[in-house]
């Protein structure tokens, strides 16, 4: 299993994931948080190369701000 990084904020229903310098996740990816639950998927990669952010879709979006500060990870 591969980190993908840490939720830094929420925005128009997407959970933006900081990345660590050494790993960026594919657009597609299965995202899964501490407990490997399915979170969603990543629909963007964005930022500087050095440590990108990417955007989670949420499968369920009330689950959302729970994400807040949590750490995710990709299969």
């Amino acid at each position: 299993m591969k980190r993908v990084g840490e939720v830094v904020r929420t925005a128009q229903g997407l959970a933006i994931v900081r990345c660590p310098e050494d790993s960026r996740p594919d657009i597609g990816t299965v995202v899964l948080d501490e407990s490997l639950s399915k979170v969603g998927r990543v629909v963007d990669v964005f930022g500087p190369v050095s440590h990108p952010y990417v955007a989670v879709t949420p499968d369920d979006r009330s689950a959302l701000a729970g994400l807040l500060g949590g750490k995710l990870y990709a299969r």
